[in-house]
């Protein structure tokens, strides 16, 4: 995904990116609807038809359109996801789309761990883990609902921090470099709790990424990332 200099305007075909993106994500376009043409795009926004194509073709190597020759521009009956391997920061990758990031936490607390949580972190069940649920929206639509448990020996300053100026991603990558990361990624449907901090039905499909992440061979922190299906495209790759 293009970078957009922190000195410069954001490039002219991302309006047109982000106007496409942001109605599917509302639902004005469903999965098989045809979606205006370039000639169309190019006259709203002002733009050359190279510009407008460019972000077309951008959507549809990320999944989000298909592109049918002759006939138009359709919204993906089905999304690809190229699977992220990556740990990065929702609020960055918000912030690259040009877009604005907001956090709100719902529970902060310090809990014992059960047997099955203490296994995962190789700790004895009852030893204390901090645990965080945190909305993550983007231009005020919720695309992330983020339950995580977090090691106090790792990260003893965790509960203490300001959520709403930095994400819990950079924090612990700060304060426990990574050194392994396990991953699961599977759709389903979101729990109760989480169907209501992302404002979503029960039966929404979801995708949801289940990350256990290590520093130096110790257990730093378990997350289940839960995202609407219609509104988050989870891509990217992994270098060591």
């Amino acid at each position: 995904m293009p970078r957009r200099s922190p000195d410069g305007p954001a490039p002219q075909y991302l309006k047109v990116k982000s106007f496409l993106r942001e109605g599917i994500a509302a639902g004005r376009w469903v999965p098989g609807d045809l979606l205006p043409s370039e000639a169309e795009l190019g006259a709203q926004f002002g733009l050359s038809r190279m510009t407008v194509n460019r972000a077309l073709r951008e959507l549809a190597q990320e999944g989000m359109i298909e592109r049918v020759q002759g006939v138009g521009t359709f919204v993906a009956q089905i999304h690809r996801i190229a699977s992220t391997l990556t740990v990065r920061d929702v609020h960055e990758e918000i912030a690259e789309r040009g877009h604005a990031h907001e956090a709100r936490v719902h529970l902060l607390e310090k809990l014992k761990a059960t047997a099955e949580q203490a296994a995962e972190f190789g700790l004895k069940a009852g030893a204390p883990l901090f645990h965080s649920v945190i909305v993550h929206l983007e231009n005020g639509v919720a695309i992330q609902c983020e339950d995580r448990l977090v090691n106090p020996a790792c990260a003893p300053d965790y509960l203490g921090l300001d959520f709403a100026t930095v994400t819990p991603t950079h924090y612990l990558l700060e304060v426990a470099p990574l050194s392994e990361a396990r991953y699961t990624i599977e759709a389903t449907s979101p729990s109760e709790l989480e169907a209501k901090l992302l404002g979503i039905a029960r039966r929404d499909p979801c995708l949801v990424v289940k990350r256990l992440t290590f520093s130096r061979g110790i257990a730093v922190t378990a997350v289940r990332l839960t995202h609407p299906g219609s509104r988050y495209l989870l891509e990217g790759g992994f270098q060591a």
